[in-house]
């Protein structure tokens, strides 16, 4: 049975399969790298240092961040025995939340949004997360997905209220982000459709080229990269969420035939979609 992204009174649901809460000892990256996620980070004690969007961010023990992972990242300084909790949140349930647009689009242009100071109840709510998560009981486990998104709207709102939103919102009058902007709302919404780059800015009626330099400015990525990735995103919930056929899954994320879709899959997973549908039942 396909898991629907809202309830029947409009309020964000996600599936248990598709998130995921962890807690490890934190520790350096030997390289940067990526996934389709938003990643929420809990220091436990100790500090750590992410090199993230050319920028290095300092994090704190009790301040929960939040960046998206589809941005290449890399811890780089940690201090010994520091544990972390990892909360991995879907991007397509992240864009279903309800939160503000231009917050939403600080995010995926790669704010890292910090809270704003330690909190010991934050670290006390993360390690219950941990807990619950870990029985599998899935009236617990929805309790944390529901926390979790009512933390990450808070986060959110206010990192709105914040000096660096302020400054955030400032550029983005500019018209690389009005035109990114544009770009990832019609990726999005029309991701299952057969799309080019010419079609994509033509719909945003903006010259190709145009719409690759702004999202290349904003992004550091093209936009058939940024929907590579979308609907590759979209497709991995799909077969950890459903038993929809994978002929379907490929179909409808719009990748044109199963094998263009398992040629892609494998190349950037290194599993084949059924591999990863039976990896995601055993969790």
């Amino acid at each position: 049975m396909k898991v629907e992204e809202t309830s029947a009174s409009g309020q964000w649901v996600a599936s248990p399969r598709a998130f995921l809460v962890e807690q490890h000892v934190a520790d350096t990256m030997t390289s940067a790298h990526w996934h389709d996620h938003i990643e929420i980070n809990l220091l436990i004690a100790g500090t750590m240092t992410y090199l993230f969007n050319g920028k290095q961010e300092h994090v704190e023990a009790g301040r929960l961040v939040l960046f998206w992972a589809a941005i290449p990242h890399q811890t780089i300084l940690v201090t010994p025995d520091s544990p972390l909790i990892c909360i991995y949140l879907p991007l397509v349930d992240f864009l279903a939340l309800p939160i503000d647009i231009t917050a939403r689009q600080d995010v995926l242009q790669g704010a890292f949004i910090h809270q704003a100071s330690p909190s010991q109840g934050v670290s006390v709510s993360g390690t219950r997360w941990v807990q619950e998560w870990s029985l599998g009981d899935p009236s617990r486990r929805q309790l944390v997905i529901d926390e979790v998104a009512v933390c990450v709207r808070r986060l959110i709102l206010d990192h709105a209220d914040s000096e660096v939103r302020r400054s955030v919102a400032a550029a983005s009058t500019s018209p690389s982000i009005r035109h990114a902007q544009t770009l990832t709302e019609l990726i999005t919404r029309l991701y299952g459709e057969a799309l080019t780059l010419q079609s994509i800015a033509k719909l945003a009626r903006v010259h190709p080229t145009t719409a690759n330099r702004a999202f290349r400015e904003v992004f550091g990525i093209s936009v058939m990269e940024y929907l590579t990735r979308f609907r590759l995103s979209r497709a991995m919930q799909r077969l950890a969420e459903t038993d929809d056929p994978i002929v379907q899954i490929a179909h409808d994320s719009g990748f044109g035939s199963t094998a263009r879709f398992y040629h892609v899959f494998k190349e950037r997973t290194d599993n084949t979609p059924r591999q990863f549908r039976m990896a995601a039942r055993m969790r």
